[in-house]
């Protein structure tokens, strides 16, 4: 019904068909024969032709009411994707438990800010089964974690890879046997103890102290009892916690030996109160990773926050 609206409209502007084909650039006879189509289909006539110069009839009035709403939605629709692709509107929606949004998010999203400071960012603090339902519901467009999701479901985004360590009271006097295995703030930082020069820990020399754990299921947990296992020993452990980093603050304060990322360690207040070792290699490595929902379409916004973290 509104087909052709651009040459009534210009018509109606105009008040005259001569004006209206000259500038639509076409002939007067076709815009006419155009107009009276548009007028046949909808079944009233919207020019009045018997007045010069010439205007709307009733129906016509409404017409073009309803031709300048639609312009209007047109062209607010038409602002919008620009302002979209120009990141002057729009979301960023990221998920993590409390480890990532406190160490890795932060200088992620005051990069992306500084460039995109119209981008309402939401951040979401759960745990990995909680994150990975809103990310499939939508709700989420990505979310960061270390361990590896179902690749049927999420698509991955590989960040940085990190490494577990093992942090133990300083106070313990088998540390005092252990001088050369011990690392320092700077191996960790620049990430140096990774040589093989640097010698890997034999885990049983821990064996009759206490260890702190996060709960069955948790990545973290499940490669510090195979480290463990490894070494010939099973763990006696103090407590089992929801995070890494109570489990790291507990160690800290002397109360047992916990398996603790290099990001913890490197992002967060280096404690002098615990000492560091290194673990087996193959057994401590993982990758921090976003995730977003697999076949879902990557926004503006998404976009430019997979090129900051690549």
């Amino acid at each position: 019904m509104f087909e052709g609206k651009e040459y009534v409209y210009e018509v109606y502007k105009e008040k005259s068909f001569s004006k209206a084909a000259k500038n639509l650039y076409i002939s007067q006879p076709s815009l006419s024969a155009t107009i009276k189509r548009i007028e046949k289909k909808i079944g009233f006539p919207i020019f009045d032709r018997s007045i010069s110069p010439i205007g709307l009839t009733e129906y016509g009035q409404r017409y073009i009411h309803a031709i300048e709403s639609i312009m209007s939605t047109e062209h607010d629709f038409e602002r919008y994707i620009s302002e979209l692709k120009e990141l002057k509107i729009g979301t960023l929606s990221i998920g993590g438990s409390n480890l990532f949004t406190s160490y890795v998010l932060p200088p992620l999203l005051s990069e992306f800010t500084k460039k995109y400071p119209l981008i309402q960012i939401n951040i979401v603090e759960d745990n990995t089964s909680n994150l990975e339902s809103h990310l499939l519901s939508g709700n989420l467009d990505f979310i960061v974690d270390n361990i590896a999701l179902d690749e049927t479901l999420f698509q991955q985004y590989v960040y940085q890879e990190e490494h577990l360590l093992i942090a133990v009271p300083k106070e313990y006097p088998i540390n005092e046997k252990l001088l050369d295995y011990q690392l320092s703030l700077e191996q960790i930082l620049s990430k140096d103890y990774l040589a093989e020069s640097v010698p890997i820990i034999p885990l049983k020399n821990f064996k009759d102290y206490p260890f702190i754990f996060l709960k069955p299921n948790n990545d973290t947990m499940k490669r510090g009892v195979k480290l463990c296992k490894l070494h010939g020993f099973t763990p006696r452990v103090l407590f089992e916690l929801d995070q890494q980093s109570t489990a790291y603050n507990i160690a800290c304060s002397g109360m047992g030996i916990c398996f603790v990322s290099d990001t913890l360690v490197s992002k967060s207040s280096y404690s002098h109160n615990v000492v560091y070792y290194k673990l087996n290699v193959d057994v401590s490595k993982r990758n921090i990773s976003f995730y977003s929902k697999r076949n879902k379409y990557i926004t503006y916004a998404m976009g430019e926050f997979l090129k900051i973290i690549s």
